[in-house]
């Protein structure tokens, strides 16, 4: 956004190290990272600012990191996951505990009733339940308030990776149903438009003051002896070294930017130009669709597709050499769910990797700015593909 660039140049005037010292600028800079904490509350719907904090961290990966070396103490501990998620809301888990998965179906939705039934298999023993908000491979959104009212009942504590649902979606943590509250939110700058490398942790307060920091030095303590320390509160504590100011206010005021425009906007634009390029690729023989194409109210603006005859990776090489469009293509950093999505059997995924390498597809990923010209350009692109190129 322009505004985050603007507001990055402005702020470089009078830049000081947060809570580092009294000089003026440091005064002054410290009250800005403050108030973009206080505008994130907001924006989230948080009414309880005394139970939650916001942790600021490099990104969605670097949060869910975080939280699982900050929440989980016990390697029996056991959290619930899903086999729709990015690397980053799984790998860290598996390295912390126990984790176990909820599947997908044919179509690639969570089958949401295998929540319960874990749930109730672990006697008390789930401590947490992560989830992706939205899936970055096929669109599909969650309903995270649905699935917390579930993992409340059971006393245990809901995580939702926002990365991808946060900048298409207006996210209410906080309801008047304490059953649907989201107890843990993360997400990237970068993905709401804002390449400052920053993201931020929105979670319960006590949480991280009963835990001790996964990262320890300067600006997490009130005082160091030679054989001990006193830790600071949550989020200080928890925010080792100099924070990062620019990334901070980029998240703010890309926030703003988004508000103004309006989510009801952004959705209604996203929806009209997937349900757009979904018919025309229809149309085109050699284009094969995948995740469900013909109901598609509970997913975000994203569609992932393969020409008969190219490689994934063919397909993402020629749409940007030809007329400089952006796809993203492969196993999108969520491979167990790429290969289900591929309808590739656990037991024969070996003898498909030795044969055509990593399971991948090719993904379109609509943003604020896309338009129905940019759109015909790129199924006239992909025709082009699928006369002269695939084999």
């Amino acid at each position: 956004f322009k505004c985050v660039l603007d507001s990055i140049i402005n702020l470089s005037e009078y830049y000081g190290s947060i809570g580092r010292g009294a000089g003026q600028k440091a005064e002054v800079t410290t009250r800005i990272y403050s108030k973009t904490r206080e505008y994130l509350l907001d924006f989230f719907n948080i009414k309880d600012k005394e139970r939650y904090t916001v942790i600021y961290v490099s990104n969605a990966t670097d949060g869910i990191n975080t939280l699982a070396r900050v929440l989980i103490k016990d390697k029996n501990d056991v959290v619930i996951s899903t086999r729709m998620e990015h690397h980053s809301n799984d790998l860290p888990w598996r390295r912390q505990c126990k984790v176990d998965y909820i599947e997908v179906d044919e179509r690639g939705r969570l089958k949401i009733n295998e929540l319960e039934e874990k749930l109730i298999k672990y006697k008390g023993r789930v401590k947490y339940v992560t989830v992706t908000g939205a899936s970055n491979v096929t669109g599909y959104i969650n309903d995270i308030h649905k699935i917390a009212q579930i993992v409340h009942k059971y006393k245990a504590k809901i995580i939702v990776d926002g990365a991808q649902l946060v900048p298409h979606k207006k996210i209410c943590m906080y309801k008047k149903d304490s059953l649907e509250n989201i107890d843990f939110l993360v997400f990237s700058g970068h993905k709401i438009y804002a390449p400052f490398g920053s993201g931020a942790i929105i979670g319960l307060r006590e949480d991280f003051n009963n835990n001790l920091p996964d990262t320890k030095g300067g600006g997490t303590v009130e005082y160091v002896i030679d054989n001990n320390q006193l830790w600071l509160n949550t989020p200080e504590k928890n925010e080792a070294g100099t924070p990062n100011l620019f990334g901070a206010v980029a998240i703010m005021e890309a926030m703003k930017e988004i508000e103004k425009i309006g989510f009801e906007r952004i959705e209604k634009n996203e929806k009209e130009l997937l349900q757009y390029l979904i018919n025309g690729l229809k149309e085109l023989n050699r284009v094969k669709l995948y995740a469900d194409n013909d109901c598609i109210e509970d997913r975000l603006g994203i569609l992932v597709f393969t020409i008969d005859g190219m490689k994934y990776y063919e397909v993402g090489e020629k749409l940007s050499e030809i007329k400089a469009i952006g796809v993203r293509q492969g196993g999108f950093c969520s491979h167990p769910y790429t290969r289900r999505v591929l309808g590739i059997p656990n037991n024969q995924l070996q003898e498909y990797i030795n044969k055509n390498g990593i399971p991948g597809l090719v993904r379109v990923s609509l943003g604020i700015y896309n338009s129905k010209k940019e759109a015909n350009i790129f199924l006239e692109t992909v025709e082009l593909l699928c006369r002269r190129y695939a084999r």
